[in-house]
């Protein structure tokens, strides 16, 4: 079955309920949200659950949820995401946890997977640690992880609506979310057989996203078209 994968330590409080229907966890680290004690609480649920251990570091920037893009320095951004994987691995360590993966957040994950200067930073920071990085097929951010040897995840979303050029609609839209899981799956095989992807991406925040994960996940896994990552 194709992985599943969520963001989570955002403060929703959904994670006790979403975890067991996900394979991937990706966890805030600070920049948008988290802090020590959630960093720690949910890499503990999320190993009690077989969970893959991600970071999911953002812009520094807490007030607006890491969601308002910011025209950084490279170094800038380079720093900053190293001192948030850097923090969730602190957290990590003394539960006996590594982390394989990181996934940008919000802005930073869209700028990211569009600008070549915004993916060569987030590279950057992720080369010494040798970690995965998730992002959109066919993106900046998948040609600078390439390039540099890294592995690479390519990374679909069953909850959001894409534009024609394969971008994620805002989710500020009126029907950025789509609601019902079954043109969820429907999008989620579209995104299998045309771009490759190989994590699906239910959001924490979302709406009724443990009912619609639940659904989702079911359909999937009653299609025998969708194999095994």
């Amino acid at each position: 079955m194709i992985d599943f994968n969520a963001d989570l330590g955002e403060g929703a409080g959904v994670e006790a309920e979403l975890m067991p229907l996900i394979t991937s966890a990706s966890i805030a680290c600070g920049g948008h949200a988290g802090d020590a004690a959630t960093m720690r609480s949910t890499l503990r649920l999320a190993a009690q659950h077989g969970l893959r251990l991600g970071a999911h570091p953002s812009f520094p920037d807490r007030a607006h949820f890491g969601r308002r893009e910011l025209d950084l320095p490279s170094e800038a951004i380079m720093t900053s995401v190293q001192e948030q994987i850097a923090a969730l691995a602190r957290a990590a360590a003394p539960e006996g946890l590594q982390l394989t993966y990181v996934k940008p957040h919000g802005a930073l994950y869209n700028q990211a997977c569009r600008d070549e200067r915004v993916a060569a930073a987030v590279v950057a920071a992720v080369v010494p640690l040798g970690l995965a990085l998730m992002g959109l097929p066919a993106s900046a951010l998948e040609r600078q992880v390439l390039a540099a040897g890294l592995a690479f995840i390519r990374e679909g979303f069953g909850d959001r609506r894409y534009r024609p050029d394969g971008s994620l609609g805002p989710r500020t839209e009126a029907d950025g979310f789509i609601h019902d899981p079954a043109e969820a799956a429907e999008q989620v095989r579209w995104l299998r057989q045309h771009r490759g992807v190989e994590s699906i991406c239910v959001h924490g925040d979302g709406p009724n996203v443990v009912e619609f994960t639940a659904r989702l996940r079911d359909l999937l896994r009653s299609d025998p078209g969708m194999t095994s990552t």
